[in-house]
């Protein structure tokens, strides 16, 4: 069997497909994010839209490296009931800025998964989860950033919800490894179709 590429840095993502007893090779991808955000928004694309195309321009510029490899890659944005897209924080002040602009407000998690082989792409998926964060002050906010530390930058939303960023949370609704960015479940049943894991 050839080997299975996770098509990302998200150390996350990787402890999930690890733990699921999936070996994996971990390769960063060389794609432009902000470009493939900036057309998508350009032509009109909602935001899962959106992360789909990040998930295929992903696995699709991996596999070009190993096109005898089944490649996976992943996304996830961020989205408001209003079409607002937030991306992760560029630092500490900007993650408090997010955070209180959220607060109070429901969000969506828009996660996308695609697999590629040989420059191509053989399957997709998504899925959605809606977080309603609760009412706080500026002063959990401070709290919380300084207990939390830089951890809060490499996510979309400015928290780990396996973490302390729970204590923002009000109700959450939907899959937990969507939330933590990859639609785990229907990748498993695509990777036992293909014969990479017993069925």
């Amino acid at each position: 069997m050839n080997r299975l590429v996770l098509a990302s840095g998200s150390a996350t993502r990787r402890a999930m497909l690890s733990s699921a007893g999936l070996a994996v090779v971990a390769v960063s991808p060389d794609v432009d994010e902000a470009v493939i955000k900036r057309e998508a928004r350009a032509e009109g694309r909602d935001a899962m839209a959106c992360a789909r195309l990040l998930a295929e321009a992903k696995a699709l510029a991996v596999s070009a490296g190993c096109p005898d490899d089944l490649v996976i890659g992943a996304d996830q944005m961020l989205s408001t009931p209003d079409g607002l897209w937030f991306d992760k924080p560029a630092g500490r002040e900007a993650a408090r800025i997010q955070l209180l602009s959220l607060a109070g407000r429901d969000h969506a998690l828009l996660t996308a998964v695609a697999v590629a082989k040989g420059g191509r792409i053989l399957w997709t998926a998504d899925d959605r989860a809606v977080l309603v964060m609760r009412r706080f002050s500026e002063a959990f906010v401070d709290d919380y950033l300084a207990r939390a530390g830089d951890a809060v930058l490499s996510s979309v939303g400015a928290y780990q919800l396996e973490g302390l960023g729970v204590q923002l949370f009000e109700r959450v609704d939907g899959d937990h490894f969507t939330i933590l960015g990859l639609p785990l479940l229907p990748l498993l049943d695509f990777l036992r179709r293909e014969g990479v894991l017993t069925t």
